[in-house]
């Protein structure tokens, strides 16, 4: 029986290629920059099967030019970049990453935000640049962490997970959910329940860890960050819709909020200029970046699909019903 072709819209770690490459006539797309909506029509148009990446925008037109399509490996967690009815509607099965980059993500959260309290890309940048003549009192002063309050917004995996590191720093624990967790959870945690605007009135650093979809976007606007304290920090390592960027500028030059750590932005790649600021930390949407974890996410996402050609149950499937019927 022939292989079951695939196409990859990016090389892959060597793990997840050893498990496709056993399985399947795998097609990678090795150029350095993305392939174009239409590269990527032109090249699934006789595959199986698609291992995307969270900027690869998978949509009903996109479908309808790969007839043989049937499954969709995302390499992320998040997956607002697939119209997911449109893959069921198809009998398209489609599949995340869930659970690998939790950990790293959470580490990265911690990393924007002790860099935007201590100043530290400000000092970087004061050091490396020739400008620092010796210590002084009041230099290159910033916000303690320890002790402070510390607002999570989204309480699932990745949430839960910067709540265990903020209890080394004896911080308050606040958190916002669309379900509140239970009361062991809770108790585990040292956190406590507020609905948003009173968890966005008593934080020092508001952190967030929500999906993007109708409810989520532009979550953070205007009015939101009003309620916020003047001495407080935003950090975002979700998704960048989830924060109305014009909003947050217009905090930042009012004094509303006192900084912010983003690692994900409303327009990806474009930044909002009024972003690029002394008390702004920003990287470009790397909060799973490291080795191990990219690595683990392309494997799962490699295994998704052999997975599904060997006949059985892809373990990590958004919409599980569209097997039932292959």
């Amino acid at each position: 029986m022939a292989k079951r072709k695939i196409f990859s819209t990016h090389p892959l770690f060597d793990e997840a290629r050893i498990i496709l490459d056993g399985e399947c006539d795998v097609e990678y797309w090795a150029k350095p920059e993305r392939p174009s909506r239409d590269e990527i029509a032109n090249r699934i148009k006789d595959k199986d099967g698609i291992v995307c990446l969270l900027t690869d925008r998978i949509n009903e037109d996109l479908l309808r030019a790969a007839p043989k399509l049937r499954i969709v490996a995302n390499v992320a967690v998040g997956y607002d970049n697939l119209d997911l009815p449109a893959c069921t509607k198809r009998n398209v099965i489609a599949t995340n990453t869930p659970g690998v980059l939790d950990e790293t993500t959470a580490d990265f959260a911690w990393t924007l935000l002790m860099a935007v309290a201590r100043r530290l890309v400000e000092g970087d940048s004061y050091a490396r640049n020739g400008n620092w003549k010796g210590w002084n009192l009041d230099q290159m002063c910033g916000a303690d962490v320890w002790g402070k309050t510390l607002g999570i917004v989204g309480f699932g995996r990745i949430g839960r997970a910067v709540a265990r590191r903020a209890a080394g720093f004896k911080m308050h624990i606040l958190y916002t959910a669309t379900k509140r967790a239970t009361v062991e959870i809770e108790k585990e945690l040292g956190a406590e329940y507020r609905d948003l605007n009173a968890l966005l009135a008593e934080s020092d650093f508001v952190t967030l860890h929500v999906p993007l979809n109708s409810e989520t976007r532009g979550l953070l606007d205007v009015p939101k960050f009003f309620r916020m304290k003047p001495t407080a920090f935003v950090i975002n390592t979700a998704r960048g819709p989830v924060i109305d960027e014009a909003a947050l500028v217009h905090a930042l030059e009012a004094g509303k909020i006192a900084g912010a750590g983003l690692d994900v932005f409303e327009q990806e790649p474009f930044i909002h200029p009024g972003l690029k600021r002394a008390n702004v930390v920003m990287a470009p949407h790397m909060g799973s970046a490291s080795v191990e974890t990219r690595s683990k996410m392309a494997a799962m996402a490699a295994h998704n699909v052999a997975a599904l050609f060997r006949g059985q149950r892809p373990p990590n499937m958004l919409n599980p019903e569209v097997f039932q019927t292959q």
